[in-house]
């Protein structure tokens, strides 16, 4: 199983981290093996945050061997498709070549990411639309020359972009995690644009087997359209908290997300998406997304104690995954 570090940059709004806290522990994570990636989160206005263009940027000169990414692209169907296309292919050429792109649509309960959307003339009923519109227009910009586009959110004739990404197709991932009420040919739609449009899915696990459901539903997806799903990336965008009182350490994550999201997860839906305990109780919570079909997890600290939970997850969690 592979795992990558998620950094909680919307905490340095509340006294979870700071900017030198998270490139250090990226610096940290680049020079262990037990990671692959590092990732940000993204939102323009919904759940506003460090911007994640930037930072990727600085994560660029903090790290050499991690692949960067962003999970999810919330904005992604809010960004004009040319300037973000841009944006990404120069750091994809000033990382040469790290970069991993997992876009959303964006949707937030509550009208958050209808407020936002209204600033850029974007309301939530096209968020989905234009997240495979972007997608598309993103892959013809990678790889074309003099690329016309008509679309129906963005047109444009006889673009090229420079610089183009280093990595050539540049992956674009697609995030999701449909659940109840999301049901029939929506979400059969939900889950077939991921088949259909992306290089690899990443999900949250909000209660038990919804990830496992909604893969094998991709898995049946790739399948009609001649992909191996084997082949095809999976990542878990999970949260982890160490403390010898798993009552505590679920405690501290609720506390945590409350402060990063808004008080909308139920403990519940926090003890699912949570590998939370001793060292040992959160080897078998892991475990258990990669038995739902998750090759990979992208794992977020939880805790006040950003460095110390690091140390503790290097030396005392991930190993015993092997």
């Amino acid at each position: 199983m592979a795992f990558g570090l998620t950094l909680p940059q919307r905490g340095v709004f509340f006294g979870v981290t700071t900017v030198p806290e998270m490139l250090a522990l990226s610096a940290k994570a680049d020079g262990n093996p037990l990671f692959d990636s590092v990732w940000v989160g993204d939102s323009l206005g919904a759940k506003p945050r460090p911007d994640s263009i930037a930072l990727l940027g600085a994560l660029v000169a903090a790290t050499r061997r991690l692949r960067l990414g962003v999970g999810c692209m919330a904005s992604f169907p809010v960004r004009d498709p040319l300037v973000f296309a841009y944006q990404w292919a120069t750091l994809d050429l000033l990382s040469n070549g790290r970069m991993l792109l997992a876009a959303c649509t964006g949707l937030v309960a509550g009208g958050a990411s209808a407020r936002e959307g209204a600033s850029y003339g974007v309301v939530d009923r096209e968020r989905a639309d234009r997240l495979v519109e972007n997608i598309e227009i993103c892959r013809r910009l990678w790889s074309g020359e003099r690329v016309s586009y008509k679309g129906r959110f963005r047109s444009f004739e006889n673009v090229t972009l420079e610089p183009r990404p280093v990595q050539q197709p540049c992956p674009i991932w697609i995030a999701s995690n449909p659940r109840p009420p999301l049901a029939g040919a929506r979400l059969e739609r939900a889950l077939q644009r991921v088949a259909q449009m992306a290089d690899g899915w990443m999900t949250t696990r909000l209660s038990v087997g919804l990830a496992k459901s909604n893969w094998a539903g991709i898995a049946a997806a790739l399948e009609r359209d001649g992909r191996d799903p084997g082949a095809f990336p999976t990542m878990a965008y999970h949260n982890v908290n160490l403390n010898p009182d798993r009552a505590a350490a679920l405690e501290e994550s609720k506390r945590f997300l409350d402060a990063y999201y808004g008080p909308v997860f139920t403990p519940a839906m926090v003890e699912a998406w949570t590998a939370a305990g001793t060292p040992g109780q959160c080897v078998e919570h892991l475990r258990g997304l990669r038995g739902e079909g998750m090759k990979s997890v992208a794992l977020r600290i939880t805790s006040w104690r950003q460095m110390d939970q690091f140390e503790r997850l290097v030396g005392e969690v991930l190993p015993g995954l092997d």
